[in-house]
């Protein structure tokens, strides 16, 4: 007969599973996009929504879902979570347009959004409290090993077979998962939850949390200033509220206000938000310095960037368990802080960076990660009544969505401010150099001075590549061969005369315009990262509310909530 210890783990490995997958797809989509533009065609705006669908119905659904594990079975729900991302994956890979593939990735944010919340309080409910330190633990490491090794998985996946395998990889680990979950987890839901459905509460949260996340998806598009974005953030914002009241006057209603009322936490849930938004920071940051800056490959830097699931892995293991006898207060403000500060180390990485340096600063922030997410999701459940683990996971869950959703909208407007600020002011040198160069005649000025104007305005770091890369040089050459034909014979031969003096000056002032452009677009970098440090920095505050001040003497005891 099976040994209860052996029945746990295959329990554990069917929730992680399941974990593992609706993660994963958060982060394995980014590399597979290019190639998913040259089959289906479409704009950068349109192929993004393969991204943001997914984000959208997940931040949307999240709360709902959790809800209704609760009172209609956890074991219940994840099954049909697993089993619709699983169809979802399979035809998502044989999707004949990109709306299809959108639809089919909507599906999937809807179906992650059922997974990732219920599996907590089917880990709980598995394994007796005592371990629950060092199962949260584990799952953390899960967790941040499913996000860092996306984009590695999503370029092997793509390189070696083509980009419908980011999808079809699911399909075993989902079915796997399914036939672990029959045989091995049994039914639980929280016994003071009725079967009475909040309609207005699900309907409230839900439509409030998609007009929050699809404001801030959207505002790149609308601006920060824009009254588009203002005002689906504002309504989304007031259908919140409506929310909160329904919750206050309902009979039944989805979300217990008393669970704000525990300090800790609500600590936790702000400390997660601050983390998810910092994490999405760290990764999106990194990613480009490395293919744009260093010229890695998106395969390589994905492998770069999964050092932070590796580092995650490490501190989480100990964190959990640690966290669940002295507290998670210490661990995790200690985590933030030193993600803080391996992000603002990042600023001072130059383009000829060794790979070691990128690789020692991204372990340690991960190192950083593990230390806050294993210790405030135990936190979370610790300090809450044992029935309502359920929804504390969905809430705290929606938090960190929102963060990471907050974070890339807020990041990638600092980061092209500050590369519109850094290319525009080291192209108008480059420009100046150029009116003043005594040496050039009127044509070349005009023509090299027409580059840099394109680059101004393409305000990105692909100026400094284009420089980089020689494309300046070699349209000049074909630009002035077109030109020399217009003018008249005594100028066709004077220039011609003088052809190669003209042609050795560019090639001085392009290296001039390069070196300024690529220290331009670094220090743009510098200071994104620098700012996206501070970012992180109210969340050392939040993580010390995030668990109970432990007595020398209560060590050892299971807090039952702090109530203010």
């Amino acid at each position: 007969m099976m040994s209860v210890r052996t029945k746990r783990i295959f329990s554990f490995t069917a929730i992680v599973l399941g974990f593992f997958m609706a993660l994963l797809d958060t982060t394995i989509i980014n590399v597979a996009l290019p190639e998913m533009t040259k089959h289906f065609g479409g704009t950068v705006s349109q192929i993004s929504w393969v991204m943001n669908g997914y984000n959208l119905a997940f931040a949307a659904l999240i709360l709902t879902a959790s809800r209704l594990a609760d009172q209609f079975g956890r074991r219940r729900l994840f099954l049909i979570g697993i089993f619709v991302f699983t169809a979802a994956s399979l035809f998502a890979g044989f999707s004949s347009s990109l709306e299809m593939l959108i639809v089919l990735r909507v599906i999937q944010g809807l179906a992650g959004a059922i997974i990732v919340p219920v599996t907590i309080p089917l880990t709980t409910t598995t394994f007796p409290k005592e371990m629950h330190g060092l199962i949260i633990g584990i799952w953390g490491a899960v967790g941040g090993l499913a996000a860092a090794s996306g984009p590695a998985l999503g370029g092997i996946l793509t390189e070696k077979l083509n980009w419908e395998w980011i999808f079809w990889v699911n399909v075993p680990l989902g079915i796997l998962s399914i036939i672990l979950v029959l045989i091995f987890i049994k039914e639980s839901r929280d016994s003071s939850a009725g079967r009475t459905l909040d309609f207005a509460g699900m309907a409230g949260i839900s439509v409030g949390m998609f007009l929050i996340t699809y404001a801030l998806i959207k505002v790149q598009d609308y601006g920060w200033q824009s009254g588009a974005f203002y005002g689906l953030l504002t309504s989304g914002v007031l259908v919140l509220l409506f929310f909160f009241v329904t919750q206050w006057k309902g009979k039944e209603s989805m979300m217990p206000l008393s669970l704000l009322r525990i300090r800790p936490f609500n600590g936790a849930a702000l400390t997660l938000l601050i983390v998810g938004a910092g994490l999405m920071n760290l990764s999106l940051l990194t990613s480009f310095f490395l293919t744009r800056i260093m010229g890695m490959t998106e395969l390589k830097a994905g492998l770069v960037l999964s050092v932070i699931a590796l580092g995650s892995i490490l501190s989480s293991g100990v964190s959990g368990p640690l966290s669940s006898k002295y507290g998670s207060r210490w661990f995790a403000a200690a985590g933030v802080t030193v993600m803080a500060g391996a992000t603002y180390a990042l600023s001072g990485l130059q383009g000829e960076a060794s790979l070691s340096q990128v690789l020692i600063t991204l372990g340690i922030a991960g190192l950083g990660m593990g230390l806050v997410m294993a210790p405030v999701m135990s936190s979370a459940i610790r300090n809450v009544p044992e029935e309502k683990v359920g929804i504390s996971s969905g809430i705290t869950n929606m938090t960190k969505a929102l963060g990471s959703v907050l974070g890339v909208a807020i990041i990638v407007t600092v980061l092209q401010q500050n590369f519109n600020d850094r290319i525009g002011a080291a192209a108008e040198h480059a420009a100046q150099s150029i009116r003043e160069n005594a040496v050039l005649q009127p044509i070349v000025k005009q023509r090299l001075g027409e580059e840099l104007g394109a680059m101004v305005k393409a305000g990105s770091v692909a100026a400094s590549n284009r420089a980089a890369g020689g494309e300046i040089s070699q349209r000049l050459n074909n630009d002035l061969e077109e030109a020399v034909l217009a003018l008249s014979e005594e100028e066709r031969s004077a220039f011609k005369a003088d052809q190669q003096r003209q042609l050795s000056e560019i090639q001085v002032l392009m290296k001039q315009a390069e070196g300024g452009l690529r220290d331009a677009s670094v220090e743009a970098f510098s200071r994104t990262y620098a700012f996206a440090s501070i970012l992180l920095l109210p969340g050392i505050v939040f993580a010390l509310f995030s668990d109970q001040r432990r007595k020398r003497s209560v060590l050892n005891e299971e807090p039952l909530g702090n109530e203010l």
